[in-house]
């Protein structure tokens, strides 16, 4: 699994798209699938829900998730 490097020069939230990004290229997560929900994310990756919150609306606008209220994020088709 990938890392958060709190230290690093790139923003966590950055990093955190990135990682989210190559598991659903690498269909590690595949299409259809519900992703990690966002305690679930902060936990595995020790990152605020900010943090979180800030990635998945990045995925969001490159159309690679979707959200659904009450549901969760999936991967987008």
């Amino acid at each position: 699994m990938e890392e958060i490097d709190h230290h690093a020069g790139e923003p966590v939230w950055s990093q955190l798209t990135r990682i989210l990004r190559g598991q659903i290229e690498r269909g590690v997560i595949p299409p259809g699938k519900l992703l990690p929900s966002i305690s679930t994310l902060m936990q595995v990756y020790g990152v605020s829900d900010g943090t979180v919150k800030r990635a998945l609306k990045t995925l969001r606008d490159e159309g690679l998730v979707s959200s659904v209220p009450g549901r969760g994020t999936y991967v987008s088709q």
